[in-house]
C-alpha cells in the first residue's frame, strides 16, 4: 500500500489531542475525579518515548497506565509492529516491574496467527479497533488517511455503514480481544452526521457481539467517542467500560472526556473493565 505523504495515526491522534487541549482537566485535578474507582488509561503508546519518561506522568496525573504496541503482520505499516512471540516477550520484559499493565493493539483480522496462545496469555489485555478497513481491492486501508475515498467505496454512505458494522462484528466475533478502542469513530465523509449513521439498530448489533464475547468498550478521550447515546446503550446492555487516551508522550493519562462521560453515566467500579486474572483472559477463553 502506498503511504507516501499520508499522515500517521500518531500525527492524526496528536492533532486531535492538541485541538481539545484547551478543554483538558488540569493534571492536579485528576486525583479528585469524584469517581469511586482508580483511574486507568489502558491505551498508552510509547512510540518515540521511553517507559522512564512516561512513568512520572502516571504519578503526576494519578493514572495507572496500560502500555500497548501495535501487533500483527508486517503488512501493517507502523514504526513498530510486534509480529512474533520473541518480539512480544522482549517488549513485555522491558515493562516488567514498572507498575503498568501490558497490552497490545492488534491490527486487521490475521494478527493472532503471529503468536502462540501461551505468549498472548502473558498479556494483561488485548485491544483493537476497526479503523483499518478492507479497501476496494481487499487490501488494508487506514480510514483516517488522506484520499481514503479513492481506495474505499463510500459513495453510498448507508451501504458503507452497513459494511462497517459488519466489519466490527467480524473483528469482535473472530478475534480474542478484551477491549474495543476508538469505538464508533467515523471517516471524514460521515463524521458530521454521527447520530444519523449510528442508528439504534447499528449500535445494538455492535453491543450484542461485544456482550457475547465479553469485550469492553473504550471511552476515548482523544476522539471524544463514543457519544452519549452510544454509551447509554452500552451501559444498558451491561458491558464494561475502559478509559483510553490513545496518548503519545506527553499526552498519556489525559482522560478529561472519559472522566466527564463516566460522571454523566454514573459509572461505578463495577462498570469498569480491569484485566482478568491468568486463566480468564480472552486469549485463554476464546476459540480462534
Amino acid at each position: 500500500m502506498n503511504t507516501h505523504n499520508q499522515p500517521s495515526r500518531r500525527t492524526f491522534v496528536t492533532g486531535a489531542l492538541v485541538a481539545c487541549a484547551a478543554a483538558s482537566v488540569p493534571t492536579h485535578l485528576y486525583a479528585a475525579a469524584e469517581l469511586d474507582f482508580p483511574l486507568i488509561d489502558l491505551h498508552v503508546h510509547l512510540d518515540n518515548s521511553s517507559i522512564a519518561q512516561v512513568l512520572p506522568l502516571s504519578i503526576e496525573r494519578n493514572v495507572k497506565f496500560g502500555i500497548v504496541e501495535h501487533a500483527g503482520t508486517k503488512e501493517n505499516k507502523y514504526p513498530v509492529v510486534l509480529s512474533n512471540d520473541d518480539q512480544l516477550r522482549a517488549r513485555n520484559k522491558m515493562l516488567d516491574d514498572k507498575g503498568v499493565y501490558k497490552g497490545i493493539q492488534t491490527e486487521w483480522h490475521d494478527w493472532a496467527k503471529c503468536f502462540s496462545k501461551e505468549a498472548l496469555a502473558e498479556l494483561d489485555y488485548i485491544l483493537t479497533d476497526t479503523m483499518t478497513f478492507p479497501g476496494k481491492d481487499g487490501s488494508r486501508i487506514k480510514l483516517w488517511e488522506n484520499g481514503v475515498t479513492d481506495r474505499v467505496d463510500i459513495s453510498n454512505k448507508e451501504a458503507f455503514m452497513d459494511r462497517y458494522v459488519d466489519w466490527h462484528l467480524q473483528i469482535i466475533n473472530e478475534q480474542p480481544i478484551d477491549l474495543l478502542a476508538n469505538v464508533s469513530w467515523l471517516p471524514a465523509p460521515l463524521a458530521d452526521q454521527y447520530d444519523a449513521f449510528w442508528t439504534d439498530k447499528r449500535i445494538q448489533r455492535v453491543l450484542d457481539a461485544a456482550l457475547k464475547h465479553r469485550v469492553a468498550i473504550e471511552i476515548s478521550s482523544s476522539f471524544k467517542l463514543p457519544k452519549i447515546k452510544f454509551l447509554k446503550a452500552t451501559k444498558e446492555a451491561g458491558l464494561k467500560f475502559s478509559f483510553g487516551s490513545n496518548g503519545r508522550y506527553p499526552n498519556m493519562g489525559k482522560l478529561d472526556y472519559s472522566i466527564q462521560l463516566a460522571k454523566d453515566l454514573g459509572l461505578k467500579a463495577s462498570d469498569m473493565f480491569t484485566p482478568a486474572p491468568n486463566g480468564q483472559r480472552a486469549a485463554q477463553r476464546r476459540n480462534y
